[in-house]
Formats: structure tokens, sequence, C-alpha cells
């Protein structure tokens, strides 16, 4: 059966910034949780994810050793913290923005 969850169910998170640039780390929360990363969470659909926010590509790094997923987002960041004006565009934000992202999985991956 397919469930619905939310990606912090599967992963933890890391996020930071430089200039308009943000860069986002997930890491499975167990090693079998890797693969759902990998087919769950694409570049498309982070992008799709963070909407208008994710102005520019995002390009996914694969770390299978360590279980983990890296992502840049490029434009993310409304010109970045010196010239945004928004009240709080930083990167370190991002990460727990995608940890909200809903992924389907089969109950028997869980």
């Amino acid at each position: 059966m397919v469930v619905k969850i939310r990606l912090k169910e599967l992963a933890r998170s890391r996020s930071g910034d430089k200039g308009n640039t943000c860069n986002i780390g997930l890491i499975s929360r167990k090693p079998q949780y890797y693969p759902i990363l990998l087919r769950e969470v694409t570049a498309e659909k982070v992008k799709k994810h963070f909407g208008d926010f994710a102005r520019g590509e995002v390009v996914r790094y694969e770390m299978p050793n360590i279980d983990a997923l890296n992502y840049v987002l490029y434009e993310a960041l409304n010109g970045g913290a010196a010239s945004s004006i928004r009240s709080d565009n930083l990167g370190k934000c991002f990460g727990s923005a995608l940890l909200k992202m809903w992924v389907e999985v089969e109950e028997s991956e869980l």
C-alpha cells in the first residue's frame, strides 16, 4: 500500500547560502531510506516544491557512500542577503522547508 509522508520522516537536512545560491544537504535517517530519497526527491520535484523561490536551475548530487543527497538551488535567494528585501531569505531555512515536502512510499519500505 502506498502512503504519503513528510520527507522529515526519512531524512535530516542542513542548508546554507552563498550569494544568490542555496545549498541543501539531505541525509537519510536509515540506509534503507536512501533509495526512496533517490526516487522521490528529484531535482525537478525540489524545484517544484520551492515554487517561485527556486528561480534558477536545481542540481542534485548523489553521495551514496553516506546515504545523502546535495541540492544546489541557483537564483533562490532574491539576490542574496545583502540585496534582498525578503525578511528571511537566507539558505538556512531551506533545509527545514524541504523536509515538509510530501513523498510517496510503500509501507513495506518503512
